[in-house]
Parts: structure tokens; C-alpha cells; sequence
């Protein structure tokens, strides 16, 4: 029963999260939604949320505990500020210029930039399955990108560029996260990262100045789902399952997400994808199921060990 519980929890959450990004893409194109709004409202309703499930579910003394280190705090606030926010932001631009499967199959590059990163440090070496994952990468993104010409870009250029930065951005996250996840629940640095990215992104665009005069019913049931369901209660979701399921079960099952992002771009926004972008598409689920089914991790650097919680950010 537990078991069924949690792969009813991570698969409903992964599937939160893939539909969350295409709903935000619903909003910039039909409401004109301000990214900076969407992007700070979403850091500090979600950051509150999973702060309130941690008090009065888990280990209620983390959650100011964790400011009486300040190393640790110095840390939290570089992570909330370069980590979280960043990916966040970068995640909705390329959504806002290009659409959901992009931005979320971009973004899943991430481990490939980590492998890199991590050989050219020393930290490991290359294996066959680096160089069978580093290959789905880049053969599934230039399909993804050009939809098999050389000529042109089925993409345009920004939602390239703010994608390959969220992957960026994700690297770092994870890398990052590592040792502040060996010492607090990961309710409680995700959800203060996400109240400091809201926070510092508040001074450029303040949450109360929403930029619109009138939103429909719809439009207001959309912000509730990105916010609510694709935020807060899919990372909320994910890291329950852990309670039941091996990390390394729910990371497999978490890959439904850009699963879920690119069916809900193609048949609810009728987004145009070519033949070879959905070519593209499967060597990079391929490839993200290749790193999820690796029994062993990176380094050990680059990953919490068995019994951390993993980090999901979209």
C-alpha cells in the first residue's frame, strides 16, 4: 500500500510539474502576464507554503534554525539567490519565448553539464555511459532545435539561450545544494530559497503592482494551478514519495515531467513540433532515463547519498 502510494505521489507530481510550465506559457501568451510578477508571487506563496508543511508536519525548530549558523545562512542566501531564482527565472524566460517542452527538455541537460563539469575537475572519469548520455544530449538537442536543418532554427534564438542557462543554473543548484541537504530537511532550504529569490526579485518588481487591470475566472485558475499544484504541492508530492520509494525510483519516475510538458505544448496549446523534434525529444528521454537508471552516483560531490532527499526545482 505504501509503495502504491508513493508512485501515485511522484507520477502525479512530476506530472504537476510538466503541466505547471505549459499553463505558464497559457498565461504570458493569452493574459500577458508579467514573468517578474508570475516569477516572484510563485518563489514566495510556494517558499511560505512548504515552510508552514514543515512546522506543523516535520521538525518544526529547522525552520528558524537554520539562520543560527552563519556560514550556513551566508550559504542559504548564495543558494536562494544564484540557485534558486535562477532557475526559476531562467526556466519561465525560455517558456515566455519559446513554449513548455522546450524550456523543460533544455533544462534536463543539466546532468550532462555536471558530468562535464565533474570530468574536468577530476571528480570522475569518463565512462561509456558518460559518453553514450552526453551524445542522446547533444544529438536530441539539435533535433530538438532545428528539427533536422542545418539552415535554421526551429526555435527562436532566446528560448535557446535562457533554456541552456536554466540548465546551467540547475547544475549549480544541484552541486550546491548538496551540504546544505546533509544537515537540514529539504522542505526547509527549498522552501527558504524560494522566499529569498521572491524576496530579491520584489525589489525589481514588487508582487502587490500585478501589471494587469482585468483577469478572467481562467486566468485566475491557471495562476492557482502554476503556483499551488505545479509548484508547491509537486515538490511536496515528490518528496513524500521518498518516503516509500528508493531515490533512485522516484528520480525515474520524476522523468514523466517533460513527458507530460511537451504532450500538453503540442495537444492543448497546439504548439507546431516537427517530425525530428519528436526524434529530439526521445534521445533526451533517453538519456534522462539513462541517468536515472545509474545505480552509482557521479562523485560523490555531486549527489546526496541514498537516504537525501533530492532537490526538483520546476
Amino acid at each position: 500500500m505504501n509503495r502504491r502510494k508513493g508512485l501515485f505521489l511522484v507520477i502525479t507530481g512530476a506530472i504537476f510539474w510538466g503541466i505547471g510550465g505549459t499553463v505558464a506559457k497559457k498565461l504570458f501568451q493569452q493574459y500577458e502576464i508579467d514573468i517578474d510578477w508570475l516569477v516572484t508571487t510563485r518563489l514566495l506563496i510556494a517558499g511560505f507554503l512548504l515552510l508552514t508543511v514543515q512546522f506543523f508536519g516535520k521538525d518544526r525548530s529547522q525552520v528558524l534554525g537554520v539562520w543560527k549558523n552563519r556560514r550556513i545562512a551566508i550559504q542559504l542566501i548564495i543558494f536562494g539567490l544564484f540557485g534558486m531564482l535562477t532557475v526559476q527565472y531562467t526556466y519561465m524566460a525560455s517558456i515566455q519565448h519559446g513554449n513548455a517542452a522546450v524550456a523543460t527538455l533544455l533544462q534536463y541537460l543539466a546532468p550532462i553539464m555536471i558530468i562535464v563539469y565533474l570530468i574536468f575537475r577530476k571528480h570522475t572519469v569518463l565512462t561509456r555511459r558518460d559518453l553514450l548520455t552526453v551524445s542522446l544530449a547533444l544529438v536530441g538537442s539539435f533535433f530538438l532545435l532545428t528539427n533536422g536543418s542545418i539552415s535554421q532554427l526551429s526555435v527562436p534564438t532566446l528560448a535557446i539561450v535562457w533554456g541552456v542557462l536554466s540548465g546551467i543554473a540547475l547544475a549549480f543548484y544541484t552541486l550546491y545544494a548538496v551540504p546544505l541537504l546533509k544537515q537540514y530537511d529539504s522542505l526547509v532550504i527549498v522552501g527558504w530559497a524560494m522566499v529569498i529569490g521572491g524576496f530579491a526579485l520584489s525589489f525589481i518588481h514588487p508582487p502587490w503592482q500585478m501589471g494587469f487591470t482585468y483577469l478572467t475566472l481562467e486566468a485566475y485558475s491557471y495562476l492557482i494551478f502554476v503556483i499551488i499544484f505545479g509548484t508547491m504541492i509537486a515538490f511536496w508530492f515528490y518528496i513524500e514519495s521518498l518516503q516509500s520509494l528508493l531515490p533512485k525510483e522516484s528520480s525515474l519516475l520524476g522523468s514523466v515531467e517533460p513527458l507530460a510538458a511537451v504532450l500538453t505544448t503540442v495537444f492543448w496549446l497546439k504548439e507546431p513540433f516537427g517530425f525530428f523534434q519528436w526524434v529530439g525529444t526521445a534521445c533526451i528521454m533517453g538519456m534522462i532515463l539513462l541517468l536515472a537508471l545509474k545505480k552509482r552516483s557521479f562523485s560523490d560531490t555531486s549527489k546526496p547519498p541514498e537516504n537525501e532527499e533530492p532537490l526538483k526545482v520546476s
